[in-house]
């Protein structure tokens, strides 16, 4: 399967990308507000929410700049999906506009930020139909591929330069959606999401889902990602017999985006508290991933992470190089 597709990722050439931190986690622990469904989408309808939003994204775009360091803005979509915009009072048309309107934002922080050492990718951010921590709900790859389409037809129709799917917990959902972007034109990354384990909830290891990721759809994502997992929960599925065999999937990996924590899925969705574990030395441990996945080039955080947390991988991987 070969896409033809409007922009070239400066993220598949040779240089490093900074992406943000945990927006929700930051939001809910940091700024004690109140995200139903764990959703921060809805905060593009009200003034206060937009500024905060800007804001938060021109703080991080601000560390890439001062890095040298290319950036992604993943916009805040993660729940804007049909039936989780359904349990928040959203139609399908409101989400439209709501998906459209993150583009927007995202476009206004570009145009403030960018410069020629740091470039930066609009990225359309998905999230699973069900839970980001459980492979419940399982859809086919086909009724994937239908539920999440619209949502990436219109960042398709937007400025947009790639989508991404971030937690998903089982192939078949990433199959669909990788399909979807292709059928839109649009370039797509797929973060599976590890348990402590190092394998995905449904079970897969990480070795396995890319291949069957690649299998069903020619290989046409553009790169495949880890997310919501401490790097001490992966790092032995990159290495050993599994990781020693030369048939490229460690190659496939371009981005991580950890937990500040080593909790469990589980210890976290019951979590009362935040778990921000060290900074710097999460930042030394996502630098030393790039001995084991020689693409690793996007790199940022997940729950309990913050600006701290993207400031110390930016250093150590300064300091690496």
């Amino acid at each position: 399967m070969t896409a033809l597709y409007r922009h070239r990722l400066p993220q598949l050439d040779d240089r490093l990308f900074l992406t943000d931190g945990g927006l929700e986690t930051t939001l809910v622990f940091h700024d004690g507000m109140d995200l139903p469904c764990f959703a921060s989408f809805p905060l593009l309808d009200s003034g206060a929410g937009l500024k905060r939003l800007r804001d938060y994204y021109a703080q991080y775009a601000m560390i890439a700049v001062a890095n040298r360091r290319g950036f992604v803005l993943e916009t805040p979509t993660w729940r804007a999906n049909p039936d989780w915009g359904r349990r928040l009072g959203y139609d399908l048309a409101a989400l439209d506009d709501v998906n459209r309107r993150a583009i927007t934002l995202m476009e206004e922080i570009r145009r403030h930020y960018a410069v020629a050492a740091s470039p930066m990718v609009i990225s359309g951010c998905l999230g699973p139909r069900g839970d980001g921590y459980q492979a419940d709900g399982a859809m086919t790859a086909k009724a994937a591929q239908d539920y999440h389409a619209r949502q990436i037809e219109v960042f398709a129709s937007t400025a947009a330069d790639m989508i991404a799917a971030f937690t998903m917990t089982y192939p078949d959902e990433a199959v669909g959606i990788v399909n979807a972007a292709h059928a839109a034109g649009l370039p797509s990354a797929i973060s599976f999401t590890l348990e402590t384990d190092g394998r995905l909830p449904s079970g897969d290891t990480l070795r396995d889902a890319i291949a069957r990721v690649d299998d069903a759809t020619s290989g046409a994502a553009a790169y495949f990602m880890i997310n919501c997992a401490h790097p001490t929960h992966f790092g032995h599925e990159l290495g050993g017999d599994d990781g020693g065999k030369d048939d490229g999937w460690l190659s496939r990996i371009r981005g991580v985006r950890a937990n500040a924590s080593r909790r469990s899925h589980a210890e976290l969705d019951n979590s009362t508290d935040l778990d921000d574990g060290d900074p710097a030395e999460l930042g030394r441990e996502i630098a030393a991933l790039k001995r084991t996945l020689p693409g690793l080039a996007v790199l940022g955080g997940c729950c309990g992470t913050d600006h701290r947390h993207v400031e110390e991988i930016g250093f150590s991987c300064r300091e690496a190089a």
